[in-house]
């Protein structure tokens, strides 16, 4: 679903496809800036994901790139880390107890979102197999990425484009309510930034990218989750918490990260997608909300065992995308690491315990496809 082109498209791509991708990224970029004067919030994000959806549902051939999107992905990892002083990372490691009941509470709550969507569609797709349909509700439920999600669903003989385009959809809403919401509260400015977060050393920037780059690298060759992302995060982190203080990530460039995601969860929105079972992304739409319901309920209450405010929880909790709800933490400043760190923790757990659990309860993936 995600038109993405391979991370050698300059060699081989057409011009018409290189010609797509720079038309898109002007777009996102004058949707970027229209945010800003508007005062959205993450408006360097926002903007070209609502613009490009628009446009990419109407039928207009927008497109994104891979190598684009790792490399945003890599930028905004980096700069995360820098928030773990040794300071931060005592407090977040002092709350692993309330990272350990956020994870049960996501693995709790995606289980019951499937098994809800699976009672809510089972005639209206009787067409499928058991065992197809299990798989599919399933995995859609499941609060994790997209593409990590879809890739367990097809294992287990699921309908990967239902998968894919409930994931899709629900970090869409997701990425769009929760930072208005924060906006409207009037919440903002909770962190206090570190020199690391706030002053530019181009030596330092040049280490610090050669250090993080060797982190993709390596968990790349380990075959790890969302290496761009992680890879960077961990080794910034690591630096960071050591006490070494080689150089914040420059505002402009965090701010061109960002657009090339929206950008790239825009694309996703094409007309095939609007007309994939309209009923099942209706449901989905709905159960998301009811999901953000229930997590904000969930974070308050997490709030007030930790002492930590609200707002940080909600973000913490919330059934989005590490990314998005990491650079929402940033832009507002509403306690970036225990954030990083509880969406980041999800995100492994999720990957680590959510195709044993279907196995577990529900038998191999291989019987569950010929059921």
């Amino acid at each position: 679903m995600d038109r993405y082109y391979a991370a050698n498209f300059l060699p081989a791509a057409s011009v018409p496809a290189i010609v797509r991708i720079l038309l898109t990224l002007l777009l996102a970029l004058a949707a970027a800036l229209l945010c800003v004067a508007l005062r959205t919030p993450i408006p360097w994000m926002i903007g070209p994901l609502l613009a490009t959806a628009l446009l990419s549902m109407a039928g207009v051939p927008t497109a994104s790139a891979t190598p684009l999107r790792n490399g945003a992905q890599w930028t905004i990892g980096t700069a995360l880390g820098l928030y773990f002083t040794p300071a931060i990372a005592a407090l977040v490691a002092g709350m692993w107890w309330a990272i350990v009941l956020a994870i049960v509470w996501s693995l709790a709550l995606g289980t019951l979102f499937g098994a809800w969507l699976q009672r809510v569609h089972a005639l209206r797709f009787a067409h499928l197999r058991a065992g197809e349909l299990r798989a599919t509700t399933y995995f859609s439920g499941a609060i994790g990425a997209a593409s990590e999600m879809t890739l367990l669903a097809e294992r287990a003989g699921a309908r990967t484009d239902l998968v894919a385009a409930s994931h899709s959809l629900r970090m869409v809403i997701v990425t769009l309510l929760v930072p208005f919401a924060m906006q409207w509260s009037g919440l903002h400015g909770l962190d206090m930034l570190p020199p690391a977060v706030r002053d530019v050393r181009l030596p330092g920037l040049a280490v610090l990218a050669v250090a993080t780059g060797a982190g993709v690298l390596l968990l790349r060759r380990a075959g790890g989750a969302n290496p761009w992302f992680l890879g960077a995060l961990l080794v910034s982190m690591g630096i960071t918490m050591s006490g070494t203080v080689l150089s914040a990530v420059p505002a402009w460039l965090t701010s061109a990260a960002q657009l090339v995601i929206g950008v790239s969860l825009g694309v996703r929105f094409t007309r095939a997608f609007v007309h994939t079972a309209p009923r099942w992304l209706g449901s989905i739409a709905l159960g998301t909300l009811a999901l953000l319901a229930l997590s904000g309920g969930f974070a308050v209450l997490l709030a007030r065992g930790t002492g930590l405010h609200w707002a940080t929880m909600v973000l913490g909790t919330a059934p989005g995308g590490i990314t998005e709800m990491s650079i929402t933490a940033k832009v507002l400043q509403l306690g970036v690491p225990v954030v990083t760190a509880f969406q980041v923790c999800r995100l492994i757990a999720v990957l680590l315990l959510v195709e044993p659990a279907y196995r577990r309860f529900f038998g191999p993936a291989k019987h569950n496809a010929t059921a």
